[in-house]
């Protein structure tokens, strides 16, 4: 009997050790809470990617300094964002609801042709400026504004002439091959080439007369510049330009001639008068007289 009593007293000792052993091999508790090998597992980790975030750093700056992000209107990033975050065209939608707003006001027109301009806009631009300048006449840089833009519309239909024009010869290559006379008649022309030929023609036209307009459009502008500065040279040289290239050579040769006059000492005399001397027209022979018969 002693030696049962003395196995279940062993036994029972053991069995009330056996929980503090198991609560011994179970993970250890930080003090603060939280796991600790899992804390010093992100420290490891964000010593190790130290460097990549620096590689970042760095490759970011690179992007914006080879973009040329800063540098102006629509350039870099800036380019590449624009239809997603709504940059591209905000600022003419809300130049454009300013006007829809207040049509009379000239502060809101001239907005909404900035807005145009900085977008690249040039068709939108001069139809807001011509709106402008009617509601404000004496805006002479408005005026030389709306004339350069015009002069670089005409400038592009006249390029585009020359192009369709070329078009044209090519739409019938056999035209200058054919027999001229009886000959030439009878074959007649390939009607193809005679179909595309009246196409490109038309074309042609349109785009001639389109810089025409242009051209005289941008003389206007530059006349309402120089009469509201009828002194300043600048604005009689402009005027000039703007004169030849419309082919108004009068206009042109009378601004020249002013401008010397308000700016003699001026660098381009000498090409100025010979400009003169081309454009002004050819002195009109003297009328012959009849020799009287002696009596």
């Amino acid at each position: 009997m002693a030696r049962a009593a003395v196995k279940a007293k062993q036994q029972a000792q053991r069995k009330a050790a056996a929980p503090a052993k198991a609560r011994a091999r179970g993970r250890r508790k930080h003090a603060a809470g939280g796991n600790p090998n899992q804390q010093l597992f992100f420290m490891r980790m964000r010593r190790k990617v130290k460097w990549i975030y620096f590689l970042l750093a760095i490759l970011f700056a690179l992007t914006f300094a080879l973009l040329g992000v800063g540098s102006g209107q629509n350039s870099g990033l800036d380019q590449i964002f624009n239809g997603l975050i709504g940059g591209g065209g905000s600022s003419v939608s809300k130049a454009q609801h300013a006007v829809d707003k207040n049509p009379r006001s000239p502060a809101a027109y001239r907005k909404l042709a900035t807005a145009y301009e900085q977008h690249g806009q040039s068709a939108g631009a001069v139809g807001a400026l011509e709106t402008y300048v009617t509601l404000n006449k004496k805006d002479a840089s408005a005026w030389a504004e709306l004339g350069g833009l015009q002069l670089s519309q005409a400038s592009q239909f006249a390029q585009a002439y020359q192009d369709a024009t070329t078009a044209q010869q090519l739409a019938a290559p056999s035209q200058s091959f054919l027999p001229s006379g009886t000959l030439g008649t009878a074959i007649g022309q390939n009607k193809v080439e005679q179909i595309a030929a009246q196409t490109a023609n038309a074309n042609t036209n349109s785009l001639y007369q389109e810089a025409t307009a242009k051209y005289q459009d941008a003389l206007t502008s530059y006349q309402q510049v120089a009469k509201i500065h009828p002194d300043d040279p600048n604005a009689q040289f402009q005027l000039a330009t703007a004169a030849q290239n419309a082919g108004n050579y009068p206009v042109a040769v009378t601004a020249l001639k002013k401008y010397l006059k308000l700016d003699p000492s001026s660098p381009q005399k000498a090409q100025v008068q010979a400009l003169i001397k081309q454009l002004s027209p050819a002195p009109a022979k003297p009328a012959k007289t009849s020799k009287k018969t002696k009596k």
